[in-house]
């Protein structure tokens, strides 16, 4: 009890682990994945409480109220829909016994402790976010000068209308395309999928 009380002061005891590829069908997150629609674990990093799973379309997280605790909380943070941002790694000073990776997903900051010596893998998950993060960003401005593009292409057209012309199939036309050209810049800079990210990365 007294090693227990002691570690937990230390902050030993939430010390994250680096989980081998072989060993992720024996975690709780594992069970999460979504292997039906070709998700695929690339990253896993585990404490006493919790587990942090990065897959190519999200972020799961067992989250365990606490050491001793057997309750766990699944949470899923799909990338499509939370914005990384402020991608951080820390690392270890002289008598530290961890490193720190620091991320927001949307609103949601996450801070990870992990043993020090598994800071080597630990620089490639940090690659691979960072990536990730500066994709994000840059998809969001495509997607806004698409957004400002179209929104010129509309006031030209509604400025050059002609005389006559038939008011009822101009608006269908204008609508039509406007509904296509957003829906195919839409697919096209809002990822979902960022497997070919890690696999650059992250060495297994």
């Amino acid at each position: 009890m007294l090693k227990k009380f002691a570690s937990d002061a230390l902050g030993l005891s939430d010390i994250g682990k680096i989980i081998e590829p072989h060993d992720y069908e024996k975690t709780q997150s594992d069970d999460f994945v979504r292997h039906e629609d070709d998700e695929k674990i690339y990253f896993l990093i585990m404490t006493k409480s919790d587990e942090y799973c990065f897959t190519n379309l999200a972020l799961i997280h067992i989250d365990g109220e606490n050491a001793v605790s057997s309750k766990r909380v699944m949470k899923r943070y799909p990338y499509s829909q939370h914005r990384m941002s402020n991608v951080l790694l820390e690392t270890a000073g002289k008598i530290d016994l961890d490193v720190e990776i620091k991320f927001h997903l949307g609103d949601l900051r996450f801070s990870i402790d992990v043993d020090k010596k598994e800071i080597e893998k630990l620089k490639d998950l940090y690659k691979a976010l960072l990536y990730i993060s500066e994709k994000m960003h840059e998809n969001t401005a495509y997607l806004q000068m698409s957004h400002d593009s179209l929104n010129k292409a509309v006031e030209v057209l509604r400025d050059s209308r002609l005389e006559g012309y038939d008011l009822s199939k101009e608006y269908t036309e204008l609508t039509e395309y406007s509904f296509d050209w957003l829906k195919s810049s839409y697919d096209k800079y809002h990822e979902k999928d960022f497997g070919y990210v890690f696999e650059k990365y992250i060495l297994n």
